[in-house]
């Protein structure tokens, strides 16, 4: 049987991973030690083949069993929660990864990076391509995130040249998706939640800026696909389709049925104009490309966001 251990695993892309790992028949070993992640993540995860340990992987992995995969999606990944957890994101972009590869290393098992579309910074190429080296401030606000993922793609490469270990890195471009945390600050959640509240949906900057969004069972197939293939060197996991986030705001307040009017802010330091990702390569290679339309996956998340807000059944008619 294989096996395979997710770092992150109780997070919103850990989990959807550990859940569609499971539906292949795989034992999951789910690391995690919540500081973003939440048990309700996982608590419908009720299977014989799961098992969730409670774990910092800043600190020493120890696992008897043998591996055949090793998922290092540790961190945390918004702005507000890398902003309250500056040390905690450094320490698990390096550390983290260090032990996670280690791991690898010693079950001889493949291992797969999360890393992500910041590593491009304000990029000044676009589309982006993995070859772009990118455009980072290395000691602004946002520094302690990209540059944690940039050191942790710059460690898996010298443990698959130096070390022989068989390695993968997957560049995550913005994903959304049920189980997004409603107050982690990114976009998606955010104007979720505040068309369901009828408040103003707070735009940063003009509302002119792009993302990408790829919707997260299209995501989960690719770093599957990934994992599975040979290539060592990186690959962007995203959808090309582009959009402002006006238009996402707009979207937001249509599928939700929102009288929310839109307000704008300035915009944070450091914030990328652009991001849309070029998937050559995974079209190439892993034979990917999200098929979920934005529409579509906005009423997705929209349903399970209205879901969440009801009350448990258990709980009706309690004082």
């Amino acid at each position: 049987m294989t096996t395979s251990v997710v770092t992150g695993g109780a997070g919103f892309l850990g989990s959807h991973l550990c859940e569609y790992l499971l539906g292949k028949g795989q034992r999951v070993i789910c690391l995690d030690n919540l500081d973003t992640g939440t048990l309700e993540n996982i608590e419908h995860l009720r299977d014989p083949l799961f098992d969730f340990r409670d774990a910092d992987v800043s600190e020493f992995i120890d696992i008897a069993e043998p591996v055949d995969y090793v998922y290092q999606l540790a961190s945390p990944a918004s702005p507000i929660d890398y902003l309250r957890l500056p040390l905690q994101t450094l320490k698990v972009g390096s550390y983290g990864t260090h032990n996670a590869l280690g791991l690898a290393k010693f079950k001889r098992a493949r291992f797969l990076l999360a890393s992500t579309s910041e590593v491009y910074g304000d990029p000044l190429e676009h589309p982006q391509k993995e070859s772009y080296w990118g455009n980072v401030n290395p000691i602004g606000p946002r520094g302690v995130y990209d540059e944690s993922k940039r050191y942790a793609e710059a460690l898996t490469m010298a443990y698959h040249r130096q070390q022989g270990v068989d390695t993968c890195i997957a560049r995550i471009f913005n994903t959304y998706g049920p189980r997004m945390r409603a107050n982690d600050g990114r976009a998606v959640p955010t104007f979720i939640q505040q068309a369901m509240n009828n408040e103003p949906l707070t735009v940063f900057g003009d509302g002119s800026q792009t993302r990408s969004f790829c919707y997260v069972d299209d995501l989960i197939e690719g770093l599957y696909r990934l994992a599975r293939h040979g290539v060592h060197e990186p690959v962007n996991l995203g959808n090309p389709s582009e959009n402002t986030l006006s238009e996402l705001a707009a979207l937001v307040t249509e599928t939700v049925g929102s009288s929310s009017v839109v307000t704008y802010h300035a915009l944070p330091e450091d914030d990328p104009k652009v991001r849309q990702p070029d998937i050559t390569r995974a079209r190439e290679l892993l034979g990917w490309a999200p098929v979920v339309p934005l529409r579509e996956g906005m009423a997705r998340t929209v349903d399970f966001e209205r879901g969440r807000r009801q009350p448990d059944a258990s709980d009706l008619g309690r004082v």
